[in-house]
């Protein structure tokens, strides 16, 4: 049975200059679990970032953290003196096991919007490391992004889990692939698609427990991406932000 994740409704727990409006992946689920994590997806923070705004160097801990640009320049700094752009195209991916500390950094117009995608680690005090992938801005059909190391994927996630995307354009039907024993959770970053009888706009998001998801299509050209999560993975607690879910 679909079951879906309106918007409306999510946490905002920045605005302004840096807004962020935090998804919940729990919350598209019947029953409330007590957890804001869907298995071992805690959360996915959906951010606008402004000309000129500097998010200061901060630590995060047992925290792996996906940075999905979708539109404008991040640029990123870590306490190694690494920098690097992030970009629509230009993907990172943080591990930041015992310990890792960075900087975002918004030069130019536009704005930027992205996502930061929290997944759980399977046990807490892992090495830390950093991974930067570019990828094609528009793919219509699935592109592979994370995965389980030893997977086809180009970016690792120390856990069973993972992301694609894809850019469908109006009017385009796409199947939607699935993962044997993991559960999909698929979330629109822009646009509209229709799903069965369902509409999912931006900031939505749609899962089915029990069966794979059926195709979709794109009412409007659309950003969308889609998450294969075991749901009964171990997982450490103690993410700076990806430990935060308890409610």
């Amino acid at each position: 049975m679909l079951q879906k994740l309106a918007a409306g409704n999510h946490a905002v727990p920045y605005r302004g200059p840096f807004t962020i409006t935090r998804i919940q992946p729990s919350d598209i689920l019947e029953e409330d679990t007590g957890d804001s994590a869907f298995g071992t997806l805690s959360n996915i923070d959906h951010a606008e970032m402004q000309k000129g705004l500097t998010v200061k160097m901060h630590e995060h801990v047992n925290d792996e953290i996906f940075s999905y640009v979708y539109k404008g320049t991040s640029y990123h700094r870590d306490s190694a003196g690494f920098e690097a752009p992030i970009a629509p195209g230009k993907l990172m991916m943080m591990n930041a096991g015992y310990s890792f500390w960075h900087e975002e950094k918004v030069k130019n117009a536009p704005a930027v919007e992205m996502l930061q995608i929290f997944v759980r680690p399977p046990e807490s005090g892992l090495m830390p490391d950093i991974q930067f992938h570019d990828k094609p801005t528009d793919n219509h059909d699935w592109y592979l992004m994370v995965g389980p190391k030893g997977s086809a994927a180009p970016l690792y996630v120390r856990q069973d889990v993972y992301i694609l995307d894809a850019h469908p354009k109006a009017g385009e039907r796409l199947e939607i692939p699935s993962y044997k024993n993991l559960k999909p959770f698929l979330y629109v970053m822009s646009g509209e698609i229709t799903m069965s009888d369902l509409t999912i706009s931006k900031q939505e998001a749609v899962t089915d427990l029990e069966n794979p998801l059926p195709p979709l299509r794109a009412k409007t050209d659309a950003t969308v991406v889609l998450f294969f999560v075991d749901m009964n993975a171990p997982m450490s607690m103690d993410g700076t932000i990806s430990g935060m879910g308890e409610r």
